[in-house]
């Protein structure tokens, strides 16, 4: 019997135990798991699993290659939006109120330079080439410089940007009926997003109370 780990919240699915929670009986392999099967904790599918004291992630549902040919303009102009938007927030929580401004007036400034294109396959492309290249090379700088803070900020990002691309993939797959009967949170905290009933007691990446999750309602 083996485990698999969730990439993103850390939950073991060990195949002795099953998952009593969503009916999986003891003794049930993590390939035999229906394919709607997802971490009871977070919400990741079986793609986020990873084989407990192996390298390899589970079989037969690797995630898609990144595509570095998905680059331009539009994108570094939100990217700056994004940036400067934290910042204002950081200065808020800081009680700096004339930064926080400053920052808010230079974010809409990029925010309006961004014009509103590409599509589900686009952005899927883009958080892969985030897992696969991009954190790797900010792991690796903030490691040789010996910067803590910047790991833990990396880390919850990285799970974030997972279970984002876990959640666009769903959609792509299986298109409004993947979620047509579940609501959609956002925690404030670091931007994980949990799909269900209700937010859960505490976020799986940063371990904000729940009431740090907002509820995304459709048309919003």
């Amino acid at each position: 019997m083996r485990k698999y780990v969730c990439s993103v919240c850390g939950y073991d699915y060990d195949e002795k135990d099953g998952d009593k929670s969503q009916g999986i009986a003891p003794g049930t392999r993590f390939l035999d798991l229906p394919e709607d099967w997802v971490c009871p904790i977070c919400g990741a599918d079986k793609s986020m699993f990873e084989l407990e004291g192996g390298d390899e992630p589970a079989p037969a549902f690797a995630q898609p290659a990144a595509n570095e040919s998905v680059k331009g303009k539009n994108q570094d102009m939100k990217q700056r939006a994004i940036m400067i938007s934290n910042l204002a927030k950081a200065a808020s929580k800081q009680h700096n109120a004339p930064m926080a401004s400053l920052c808010a007036r230079i974010g809409a400034y990029f925010e309006q330079r961004n014009e509103a294109s590409g599509d589900m396959k686009t952005a899927h492309q883009l958080l892969n080439e985030d897992i696969s290249t991009r954190y790797i090379a900010a792991f690796n700088a903030a490691r040789e410089a010996g910067d803590r803070g910047a790991l833990r900020a990396l880390t919850w990002g990285e799970k974030v940007t997972k279970i984002q691309a876990n959640i666009i993939n769903r959609y792509q797959k299986d298109g409004d009926k993947a979620f047509e009967n579940d609501k959609i949170f956002v925690c404030e905290a670091c931007g994980f997003i949990f799909v269900g009933e209700e937010a859960p007691e505490i976020c799986p990446v940063c371990k904000v109370p729940r009431f740090k999750f907002n509820q995304v309602k459709r048309g919003a």
